[in-house]
C-alpha cells in the first residue's frame, strides 16, 4: 500500500491499531502472522563446496589432465608444479566468493537491535527482532529506525537516509498526507525507513512493513537473487581454454600416428605427444595473470584503489560505461556558497563587488547585514578539534560568513541571540532574535531600534511576507517577479536558493509566533548554495570520454542540480537533453528503455530497483559497466555490475561487501586511474598469451612438421619440458611489468565480445611460431647434412634462444624495442639473460650433459645457433614496421 498518500488517521484504522498501540495479545498474534523482523537468507552453499566449484572451470580441468600426464611419464616435478598452481588458483576464488557472502551478514547489522514502543497505553523496549505492523514506536536522535513506518507526530524529526537513497542532508520527517502516488522514497517525507539513522527531533512512528517486506528488506531479496556476472578475461579464457585443449589433442593424435606410421617406437611417440600435449598446454598460463592482478592491485592501493576481488582489476580495463554517483564522487560532498544576489546585483562569492568597506554601516548596507544574518542565524559550530559542525547548509552559511569577516564568535558579541523559532518543514523558515549592543544602536536610522530578527528560508515563502528590500539607497518596495526571476535564474544553474530577511523591533515581542514575527520582513537577499564539483572530475570525464568510454551521473537529487553539475563537467553538453528522472523511468518498459539507454547520460531521482534496471539494460546492450554507489540501495547494482565500485569513506558495509572494488578516497578521478591500470594490465596479459601460444606453436610446428620433412624427431620429451619450463616461467611474468603505452587511454575499450586472439594475436603465434619450426629444423636438417654430430643439441638451443628473442620482441604492439629501450623494464632483461645463462648451463656443464643428453658445442656451432636464433626478433620487429607505416597512412 501507499502509506505516504493516507492521512495517519487513516494508517491507524488500516493497521488496525490506536494511538495508544497494540495489546500484548494482538502483537504476540501479529509475530505468529508476520514472522520475526528480521532480514532472511536465502540457503547458502557449505565452504567445502565452494571451494570444490572452484575446480570446475574448463583451463583448470586441462590444468589437472596435465598434472596425471606428467606424472604418467615420470615428470613429478612438473606435477608437483601444475598441483601448487592449481590449488593457489582454488584458494583465491574461494576466498573471494566467502567475502562476496558477507555482504548479507553486513545488511542484516543495520536492523537496530531495540525499539521503544507503546504497547497496552505505556512504553515498552522491546527487541526490535519483535516489532509488528501496527507498533506504535517512539523515535529519538540517535536511533536506527527500526522497521518502515509512517511518521505520525513529528517535532523536528529529521532522518539521515543516505543508506536508501544516497543523499546525505538529513530529511525533515512531516505527518501530512502525500498525494503523489509515485513519490521516490527520498520524497516520501512522511515515512521513515528501516535502517535509517535519525539524527535530530523526536517523534512517533507507526509500523507499516517489518522483515523482509521493508525497502531495506527488498533490496536484500534482490541482493540474494543477483547473480554476478563473468568478467571478460574469464569469459574470454573460457573459450580460449576449450580452443586449445580441441587443438592440442587433434595435434598429439596427428604426431602420435604419423610417427608410428613411419616407423618410430610406439612408446617413444606416446611420450613424445604426451610431452607435446604437456608443452602445448600454457599451464603457468593461471598463475602468471594470478600474479599479474595481484601486482596490480598493489599498485591500485597506492592510487587509493582497494581491490577486493582479483579480477576486478583486468575487468577495469574492459568498461565501456562507468555509471557514477554524484555527491562525492563527482561533487566534493560539501555544501558550498557559490553565488549572492544583494543591493540589486548577483555576484559570485569571491567577485570584488561583494568586499565590504569599513566605512560601511554594519546596520545600514545591505553586503555587511546579509553576512550578519548568515553569521547569527546559524545553528553550526566549531567544535574543540577546529571542524565546522551541524547541518550542511549552515555549515556552508557558516563559512561563507567567516570568510568575509563575519565569524560568528565575534558577530555574536555585538548581537546576542536571545530568542528563536527554530525550522520547521511545514513553514520552511527559521527566525532568530539578537539584541543590538549599545555602541550599534546610534548608527541605526531607528535608534530606539534594540532588537533585530534575522529570517531565511525557501524564497517563495519570504516574499510572501515582506514589504520592502532593503538597497544602497535604503528601503525599496519589494518587486516580487523581480526577485523571483533571480531565484529562477540561480535555481537553473542548480543552486539550491535561500532568501535571507531580517526586521527590527523596539523590544523583544512578546507573541513571538511565527505568523506575528515573519511578516512585514525586509528582504536583505538571496543566497545561492551547491555541492560543487570536483576540480580534477572535469578532466577525469574529459579523459574517459577520449578513451571511449561514457560517464553517466546516477543520483538521488532534484534533475535540475544534476543537470547543472553534468554540464560543468561535461557529462552532457550544454542544451542537452539527456536527463531522465526515475519517475519517467518507470513508464518505460524494460526493452523500450533498451532502446533509449546508449543516449542518456543523467538520472536523477533513482530507486534502488531502477539502478538494478540500468545496469542490465547496458549490459544486454553489450557494455561492460563500472557501477558507484556508498548505501544499502546500491548494492544490488554493485554485484550485478561488471565492476561494482563502493566508497571508502562514506560507503556502508553492505555496499563494500558487494562491491569489486573500493575508492579509498571516494573520487571518481581515481576510477579513472584504475581504468588506466586496468587496460595496460589487460594489455600486459594479451602479451604474455601472445608470447605463450606462439612459443608453444613453435614446439607444436617443430614436432608436426618434422615427420613430414622426412626427419628424425628433432626434440626429446626432457627438451620439451625444460624449454617449456624455463621459458614459459619468468620471462612470461615479466611481461606483466611492463609500463603502459603511450595510447593506453586514446584508444576506445576492447568490445566487450573481443576475442583473446583479435588484433592479430591468433595469426601472429601461429606465423611466429610456423618461424620458428622452419628455423629449428633448417638447423636440423643442415646439421645432419653437414655431419655435425651436434645437431640435436643445436635445434634444442635455438628453439629456447627464438623464444627469448620473441619476448623482447612483443614488449609493445607497435613501438620498437629500440625505442622503448631495453631497460624500460629491467625485469625483463633480467629474465632473459638468466634464463639464457640457464640455457648455456645445459650445454656446457657435464652434469647437466647426463640429464639432457646434450653435447657441448663448437663456438662456430654456438654462433650459428644465436645467429639463427635472432631471426625470430627482427621478423617481429619488421612486423611493427609495418604496423606504423599503416597508422601513419590512416
Amino acid at each position: 500500500m501507499n502509506w505516504h498518500q493516507m492521512h495517519s488517521n487513516e494508517v491507524i484504522d488500516e493497521l488496525g491499531s490506536s494511538t495508544h498501540g497494540l495489546s500484548s495479545e494482538d502483537a504476540l498474534k501479529r509475530l505468529e502472522e508476520y514472522g520475526p523482523n528480521e532480514l532472511k537468507e536465502k540457503e547458502k552453499k557449505t565452504a567445502f563446496a565452494m571451494f570444490l566449484d572452484q575446480f570446475k572451470d574448463l583451463m583448470i580441468i586441462i590444468l589437472i589432465a596435465a598434472a596425471l600426464i606428467s606424472g604418467f611419464i615420470g615428470e613429478l616435478s612438473d606435477t608437483i608444479t601444475i598441483i601448487v598452481i592449481v590449488i593457489l588458483n582454488a584458494v583465491i576464488g574461494f576466498m573471494q566468493e566467502y567475502r562476496a557472502e558477507k555482504a548479507m551478514v553486513a545488511l542484516k547489522k543495520m536492523a537496530a537491535a531495540f525499539a521503544t514502543v507503546i504497547r497496552n497505553g505505556v512504553h515498552e523496549r522491546i527487541r526490535a527482532s519483535l516489532l509488528v505492523p501496527g507498533d506504535i514506536v517512539i523515535l529519538e536522535a540517535g536511533m536506527i529506525v527500526s522497521a518502515d513506518m509512517r511518521v505520525i507526530e513529528s517535532s523536528q524529526l529529521k532522518v539521515e537516509e543516505a543508506a536508501l537513497t544516497g543523499e546525505s542532508i538529513p530529511v525533515e520527517k512531516q505527518t501530512k498526507a502525500l498525494p503523489d502516488e509515485s513519490l521516490p522514497i527520498g520524497d516520501r517525507k512522511n515515512m521513515a525507513y528501516k535502517g535509517t539513522f535519525i539524527t535530530y527531533g523526536r517523534g512517533t512512528g507507526i509500523v507499516t512493513a517489518t522483515a523482509m517486506n521493508t525497502e531495506l528488506g527488498k533490496i536484500a531479496t534482490m541482493l540474494q537473487d543477483e547473480e554476478e556476472v563473468k568478467t571478460p578475461l574469464q569469459k574470454r579464457l573460457l573459450s580460449f581454454g576449450q580452443k586449445i585443449a580441441v587443438a592440442v589433442l587433434a595435434i598429439c593424435a596427428i604426431v602420435f600416428g604419423i610417427g608410428v606410421m613411419r616407423g618410430e617406437p610406439p612408446m617413444l611417440m606416446l611420450l613424445t605427444a604426451i610431452s607435446l600435449a604437456v608443452a602445448a598446454i600454457p599451464e603457468a598460463l593461471p598463475a602468471v595473470i594470478t600474479i599479474s592482478l595481484a601486482l596490480g592491485a598493489n599498485k591500485l592501493v597506492k592510487q587509493n584503489v582497494l581491490i577486493r576481488k582479483l579480477a576486478a582489476v583486468e575487468t577495469l580495463g574492459s568498461v565501456t560505461y562507468i555509471c557514477s554517483d554524484k555527491t562525492g564522487t563527482l561533487t566534493v560532498n560539501k555544501m558550498t556558497v557559490e553565488k549572492v544576489y544583494v543591493d540589486g546585483t548577483l555576484s559570485g562569492i569571491n567577485d570584488q563587488g561583494l568586499k565590504i568597506s569599513d566605512m560601511q554601516s554594519p546596520l545600514s548596507d545591505p553586503k555587511s547585514l546579509l553576512f550578519t544574518a548568515l553569521a547569527l542565524n546559524n545553528d553550526a559550530q566549531t567544535d574543540a578539534s577546529g571542524n565546522t559542525i551541524g547541518d550542511p547548509t549552515e555549515v556552508a552559511l557558516y563559512k561563507t560568513a567567516s570568510e568575509n569577516g563575519f565569524t560568528k564568535e565575534k558577530t555574536e558579541n555585538k548581537f546576542p541571540r536571545i530568542a528563536e523559532i527554530p525550522f520547521d518543514a511545514d513553514r520552511k523558515c527559521m527566525t532568530t532574535f539578537h539584541s543590538i549592543s549599545s555602541d550599534l544602536s546610534g548608527s541605526s536610522p531607528e535608534s530606539e531600534d534594540s532588537v533585530i530578527s534575522f529570517t531565511k528560508g525557501a524564497v517563495e515563502n519570504i516574499i510572501e511576507r515582506s514589504a520592502d528590500i532593503i538597497t544602497s539607497q535604503g528601503l525599496k518596495h519589494i518587486d516580487s517577479e523581480k526577485i523571483e526571476s533571480m531565484n529562477k535564474r540561480m535555481a537553473a544553474e542548480g543552486l539550491r536558493v535561500l532568501c535571507i530577511a531580517m526586521k527590527k523591533w523596539k523590544r523583544l515581542p512578546d507573541d513571538k509566533s511565527y505568523e506575528n514575527v515573519e511578516s512585514e520582513l525586509t528582504i536583505l537577499g538571496l543566497v545561492g548554495m551547491i555541492d560543487p564539483p570536483r576540480e580534477e572530475a572535469r578532466e577525469a570525464v574529459s579523459l574517459c570520454k577520449t578513451a571511449g568510454i561514457k560517464p553517466v551521473m546516477i543520483t538521488g537529487d532534484h534533475p535540475i542540480t544534476a543537470m547543472a553539475i553534468a554540464q560543468r563537467l561535461g557529462i552532457i553538453e550544454e542544451g542537452s537533453k539527456a536527463v531522465i528522472t526515475g519517475r519517467e523511468l518507470d513508464q518505460y518498459t524494460f526493452e523500450e528503455f533498451e532502446d533509449r539507454v546508449d543516449h542518456i547520460s543523467v538520472y536523477a531521482r533513482v530507486a534502488p530497483e531502477q539502478k538494478l534496471k540500468i545496469v542490465k539494460a547496458l549490459q544486454d546492450r553489450g557494455h561492460f559497466v563500472a557501477m558507484t554507489g556508498d548505501g544499502v540501495n546500491d548494492a544490488p547494482a554493485l554485484k550485478r555490475a561488471d565492476i561494482g565500485v563502493a566508497m571508502g569513506i562514506t560507503g556502508t558495509d553492505v555496499s563494500k561487501e558487494a562491491a569489486h572494488m573500493i575508492l579509498l578516497d571516494d573520487n571518481f578521478a581515481t576510477i579513472v586511474k584504475a581504468v588506466r591500470e586496468g587496460r595496460k594490465i589487460y594489455d600486459n596479459i594479451r602479451k604474455f598469451i601472445k608470447y605463450l601460444l606462439t612459443t608453444n606453436s613453435g614446439e607444436v610446428w617443430t614436432l608436426f612438421l618434422a615427420p613430414l620433412a622426412g626427419l628424425p624427431i628433432p626434440l626429446l620429451p626432457i627438451h620439451i619440458l625444460w624449454i617449456n619450463l624455463v621459458t614459459d616461467g619468468l620471462p612470461a611474468l615479466a611481461l606483466s611489468l611492463e609500463p603502459a603505452e603511450g595510447n593506453v587511454m586514446s584508444r576506445p575499450p576492447r568490445h566487450p565480445k573481443e576475442s583473446i586472439f583479435s588484433h592479430g594475436l591468433g595469426i601472429h603465434a601461429l606465423w611466429v611460431g610456423l618461424l620458428m619450426g622452419g628455423i629449428v629444423l633448417s638447423v636440423q636438417a643442415w646439421s645432419i647434412n653437414t655431419g655435425h654430430s651436434h645437431w640435436q643439441t643445436m635445434v634444442f638451443t635455438v628453439l629456447c634462444l627464438t623464444q627469448l628473442g620473441h619476448v623482447l620482441a612483443i614488449r609493445s604492439e607497435k613501438e620498437s624495442l629500440f625505442t622503448i629501450g631495453l631497460f624500460s623494464n629491467k625485469y625483463l632483461l633480467g629474465a632473459v639473460v638468466l634464463t639464457f645463462l640457464l640455457q648455456m648451463a645445459t650445454i656446457y656443464v657435464p652434469y647437466l650433459n647426463h640429464i639432457f643428453k646434450t653435447e657441448p658445442l663448437t663456438p662456430s656451432e654456438l654462433f650459428i645457433t644465436l645467429v639463427l636464433s635472432s631471426v625470430v626478433f627482427f621478423a617481429v620487429e619488421i612486423e611493427k614496421l609495418i604496423k606504423r607505416r599503416k597508422d601513419r597512412v590512416k
